[in-house]
């Protein structure tokens, strides 16, 4: 086994008070986003971010996911961003496109603007694949922008 005695590490910190968190939810498949939504609002104030501190918008699909978390990253507001969203495979190759880009543009957003993003867009074979999941990853990104927004404050001040 490693030894890491001697090396600094930096602690996990799921401590979410004092965070100011936006979140971007698509309204398309919105039984599925509503399900991310409130496992996703419960975990952070599970972490202490206070109900003040959030703030929510909603986007007609996945890929206005991208823009609209942009436009949040570049205002200054937020210490960490969660996208959430559901796309389900159909009959047609849309379901590949839209399940690559959106993903694109959040990691282009999140690199471009120093912002961390959660990506809680789900993309199943079916709705209750989606279903399933749909709590358990609202609550995942949740506890992944505390943990990144705090991580990044440590990490600027080195």
């Amino acid at each position: 086994m490693a030894d890491y005695d001697s090396i600094e590490e930096i602690d996990i910190n799921k401590d979410g008070a004092g965070l100011r968190i936006g979140i971007v939810a698509a309204r398309f498949n919105a039984d599925v986003a509503d399900g991310l939504l409130a496992g996703c609002t419960a975990e952070l104030k599970k972490l202490g971010v206070r109900s003040a501190d959030i703030r929510i918008v909603t986007v007609p699909g996945a890929l206005e996911l991208p823009l609209a978390l942009q436009t949040m990253a570049e205002s200054g507001q937020y210490d960490a961003l969660v996208a959430l969203g559901a796309v389900i495979r159909g009959e047609t190759y849309h379901f590949e496109i839209v399940s690559n880009e959106s993903a694109r543009g959040i990691m282009e957003v999140q690199l471009e603007t120093g912002v961390p993003i959660a990506n809680g867009v789900l993309t199943t074979e079916d709705d209750d694949q989606a279903e399933v999941r749909m709590m358990q990853k609202g609550a995942d990104c949740a506890a992944a922008a505390v943990e990144m927004a705090n991580l990044l404050k440590i990490l600027g001040q080195a």
